[in-house]
This record gives structure tokens, sequence and C-alpha cells, in this order.
């Protein structure tokens, strides 16, 4: 069993939106949560734009979604970056793990992975095959997986505390790059990550399940391993996620949606009559952050 363990020295948090539509609450509550936590520690907070999945993509979403987080009173520390101009990152780790045998074609489709796997994990009915280096024929019709092995992965989460994974008995060697020639969430979130040097992850529950992934994929191109904290989900009453997808309404500005923010998040903040302005709540909020009060839920029901 690999244990993925990291004490940095500095502390450097992101926030990392997709713009495919607005900045809504179940948003808010990761980006609340990552920026108090560094704030709270004298850390640096980062903004990026996942904007790699270009099918996705919404015109200006991107635009206002940083519009969104500066009236709610969020600085960050550099200057935004983009997926989009990282590709060639990308193709560099995805070289990498091809030059150590960690990566090969596979051109199988949904219908024939669910039909070879009853509980959804692919057989690695491709992992004998052999690879071609040049990525961008558009003649080629595959993904490219990486091959894992039969470990169990272990992290500490900061909130829902010891978290392990099987790769290969839950996932399957699983595509870092997709037959529509687009890097996979997997690794291009790895190197981003990497290239920024963070050095702790706050974000929603979703993304747990990818976290053991992203550990391996960093254990394999040599990066150090940061520190993972996941906070419940804001669900509806019928227990649909808060997203885009679902419809989700933009959140406004004013200090009550922060102060309810804050409240899911467990934290000890006052009334929104307490507060003169943004900056007073923000200043209150990551004086008194403590991650630990953080619910240990995947998921939590909301009006918003």
């Amino acid at each position: 069993m690999k244990k993925a363990n990291l004490k940095p020295k500095h502390y450097r948090g992101r926030f990392a939106p997709s713009p495919s539509g607005e900045l809504h609450f179940g948003s808010l509550l990761a980006a609340m949560a990552s920026y108090a936590d560094a704030r709270s520690q004298d850390g640096q907070w980062l903004l990026r734009i996942d904007d790699i999945d270009q099918a996705r993509i919404i015109k200006d979403s991107d635009k206002h979604i940083i519009e969104s987080l500066e009236q709610c009173g969020f600085q960050w520390d550099e200057k935004i970056s983009y997926q989009s101009d990282s590709i060639e990152n990308y193709n560099k780790a995805l070289e990498q793990l091809i030059k150590i045998d960690l990566s090969y074609p596979c051109s199988c489709s949904r219908a024939q992975i669910k039909m070879l796997s009853e509980n959804g994990v692919y057989p690695g009915t491709c992992r004998d095959r052999g690879i071609e280096h040049n990525i961008d024929n558009s003649a080629t019709n595959y993904a490219i997986r990486i091959k894992v092995p039969s470990e169990t992965i272990i992290f500490k989460d900061k909130i829902q505390h010891l978290c392990r994974q099987n790769l290969a008995q839950e996932v399957g060697d699983f595509i870092i790059f997709r037959r529509d020639k687009v890097f996979s969430y997997q690794l291009s979130v790895v190197v981003d990550d990497y290239l920024s040097q963070i050095t702790h992850i706050v974000r929603g529950f979703d993304l747990i399940d990818s976290t053991a992934r992203q550990i391996y994929i960093q254990q394999q191109l040599g990066y150090p391993l940061p520190l993972y904290a996941h906070i419940p989900l804001a669900v509806t009453d019928k227990q649909i996620k808060l997203s885009k997808l679902s419809q989700a309404k933009k959140i406004d500005s004013e200090i009550p949606t922060l102060v309810l923010a804050a409240q899911f998040l467990g934290q000890e903040v006052g009334m929104d009559k307490d507060y003169d302005n943004i900056a007073d709540f923000w200043q209150h909020l990551c004086q008194i952050w403590d991650i630990d009060k953080v619910p240990k839920k995947e998921k939590i029901e909301t009006l918003n």
C-alpha cells in the first residue's frame, strides 16, 4: 500500500472553476473554503480557469465568474492562469509517462467496456498494445490510458480523514488523453498544480474519488504531493448537487450570502448585520477559520 503524505513549508492554495456557467452557491463554498484556509495560515491563493474542455465552455462565463469573485471580495495573489495556455506542459507530462512505459492506446468504446465489465472497471483489453508518439495525428482514433498496479493508495483528507482506494480494483487503467484529443482532467490538474507549486487543495466532495488517481500520476511523474481537503456538497431537497448543469442560480455578492456559506462550512460567524462591509466579513472569517469545524459529510441540503 502506498501512503501519500506531504508537509509543505509554505501554503499555496487555489480555486479552479470551469467556465461552463455562472458562479453559484456550490462554487462559492469551494472558493470560500480554499480562500479562508489559505489566508488563515498566511498563505497564497491562486485563481485558475479550467478551460481545457472547449466543448463545455459557455462564452464569457470566465469573465462572469471572475467578476462575481471580485464582487464577493476574493483577492488572488498572481495573474489568473488558463488551462488552455498549458497544452505544451500536458504534452510533456504525457511523453514522460510514455517513455517509462506506463501508457498505451485504447480504442474501446463505452459500450464495449460495459459489456466486458459488470462494475464499470476497465478490464485492460488494450493493455498490451504499443503506442504512437505522435498524439497529434488526427487519423488515430484512440484514447491513451495509464497502467495502474493492484495497490491501495491511502491519503489523509483534512476534513474526511483517512481515505483509500485500490485503483486496479475500483477504477482500472484510466484515461489521461481522450480520443477527441483533449487531455484528461486527471492529468491536466496534476500538471497545473505542480507548476503552480500548489501545496493545499480544498475542493468539493464530488472530486474525492479523483484524488487517488491524481496522487498516482503525481507519484509517477515525481511530483510532490499536496494536502487534500474535501468539503461537503450543497444539494437540493431532491439530493441533486448544486451545479451549472442543474441550473443552480447565480449567487449575489451580498453579505448574507457570504454569511450563509460560512455557516454551511461550520464556521461561527456572526449575523450579516454584524459586518459593515465585505472586507470586514473576510477579515473576521479568516481570523476564526477552523477547517476542523467543516462538517465531515458528503453532502448537505440547502435552499440555494
